[in-house]
């Protein structure tokens, strides 16, 4: 912030209004803000007595920039509670001409504007805050229905119109929190905005917008469609916040009064928050539910067939069990007698079972020669069926070419002139005609082929399928 001066000698209304303002400007960077209970003090750095400790240079940017940030973060504490308490007091909606809404919003003005990068423009260089608000839609899906007013608005012209217009809309949807919350969340986007030690990047931003939960128990009405935002003169009155005389106090049962609204609606809007939170959980939960059903029934599945493998596997063992204990016992009762028919009966079953695994093998072959058939068989129909299209076109195309023969004659009997040129002409198309001819000729004799080798193919399958019956 800097004080403003008039350009002239001469004061104009415009220059007296300024003038008078910039008077009521204190350098943040020169002075320490400092809370004493509801009241603002103001203390100039060169009045601060030392300690034994060494004091920082005030001369030092990240000292000057670290002050602003704690002189800002007072303000807005003053500002947020002076609205709360007088809106409370007041019980009735907000207009933009009410005073203390009006310094709130030049307060996060300044706030938004602290350590802004200057970006560069045909213009000069531009400080304005519209661009990390912006932002907040991205993260935010509901803040886009507020920039998208802010947009449609036709009487901003300047980005900083459109910021002022942002934070009103925002304080009326009675999410200026949360949008403020999610835009300091993700620094990393933020630093393209801003300086690494401005407001909105350090530990002072993350507690203003803590403090603007608070505003949700406010209800604001702003028509901004006459309103002049873009040429609002951004000071702030610290005459509504300095500690003058003495302070008239308020009765204690509507201090109290006030304490338990405070409390209601701080547990109020707690709950909204704690319920938004739930519905999230719930969700998940549900999620999980179903995932979980779904889980449980691939293992009921996989159950079934481990025990219905393990049937498999019992009652293969008793099979092999079985069997053997009747070898066992045939080889007892015969073993000097029919040694060697046992052995004989071995081989030849021995020798049916490899039978029976050619036989197979063979099958198996028999049938992939089938498939491919059948398929070598489809792709020839295919193949007969595009040359019977093509073989029709040529056919029509020579047809047509004919009547134009036909046509092209019947013209030359009436022409003497063009006589020759016609009958150029008409050598050229019987040229093409015998050439269409012959491609005619050939196709067919292509399409003979193909019925002749489909005919074989055909024969060669029907012979395979009755050697294998």
């Amino acid at each position: 912030m800097s004080a403003l001066t008039p350009q002239s000698d001469m004061p104009t209304p415009t220059t007296d209004k300024i003038t008078q303002a910039a008077m009521e400007t204190i350098y943040l960077c020169k002075f320490r803000v400092s809370m004493d209970g509801e009241w603002l003090c103001l203390r100039e750095l060169d009045d601060i007595s030392l300690t034994p400790d060494p004091e920082p240079n005030p001369e030092d940017p990240n000292y000057l920039m670290a002050n602003e940030r704690m002189n800002l973060m007072n303000m807005a504490k003053l500002s947020i509670k002076g609205l709360i308490e007088s809106a409370l007091n007041l019980g009735r909606t907000l207009d933009s001409d009410y005073a203390p809404l009006q310094q709130f919003f030049v307060v996060m003005e300044h706030c938004l504007k602290h350590g802004l990068k200057a970006k560069k423009t045909f213009l000069g260089q531009n400080k304005s805050f519209w661009g990390p608000l912006e932002l907040v839609e991205k993260l935010v899906p509901e803040a886009s229905e507020i920039t998208a007013s802010v947009k449609d608005l036709p009487g901003l012209r300047t980005p900083i119109g459109r910021g002022r217009a942002w934070l009103r809309l925002a304080l009326m949807q009675k999410k200026l929190s949360e949008y403020m919350k999610a835009l300091i969340n993700r620094k990393d986007l933020l630093s393209e905005f801003y300086e690494p030690n401005a407001l909105m990047m350090e530990e002072e931003g993350a507690i203003i917008s803590g403090l603007l939960v608070g505003l949700n128990v406010i209800d604001a009405n702003f028509c901004m469609k006459g309103e002049d935002l873009d040429s609002q003169v951004g000071v702030i009155d610290f005459s509504m916040y300095l500690k003058e005389g003495s302070i008239a106090k308020c009765s204690e049962g509507d201090g109290q009064i006030t304490a338990i609204l405070d409390q209601k609606n701080y547990v109020e809007e707690l709950n909204r928050q704690l319920s938004a939170t739930v519905n999230n959980l719930q969700a998940k939960v549900d999620a999980l539910e179903k995932s979980n059903t779904k889980l449980t029934e691939e293992l009921a599945v996989a159950n079934n067939r481990i025990i219905t493998m393990q049937e498999e596997m019992e009652r293969i063992k008793e099979e092999t069990s079985y069997y053997s204990e009747t070898s066992k016992k045939v080889n007892k009762q015969d073993r000097t007698a029919d040694g060697q028919a046992l052995s004989e009966a071995k081989k030849q079953l021995k020798e049916e079972t490899q039978l029976r695994l050619d036989v197979e093998k063979e099958l198996e072959v028999q049938i992939g020669m089938r498939q491919e058939m059948d398929l070598a068989m489809k792709m020839l129909d295919k193949d007969v069926c595009e040359k019977q299209d093509t073989l029709a076109a040529l056919r029509q195309q020579l047809d047509d070419l004919r009547a134009l023969k036909h046509e092209l004659s019947f013209k030359l009997q009436g022409s003497d002139l063009a006589l020759k040129q016609k009958s150029e002409l008409n050598s050229r198309l019987e040229e093409k005609t015998n050439q269409m001819s012959a491609t005619v000729k050939q196709l067919e004799q292509s399409e003979k082929d193909l019925v002749k080798q489909a005919k074989t193919l055909s024969s060669a399958a029907h012979k395979l399928l009755q050697k294998h019956h």
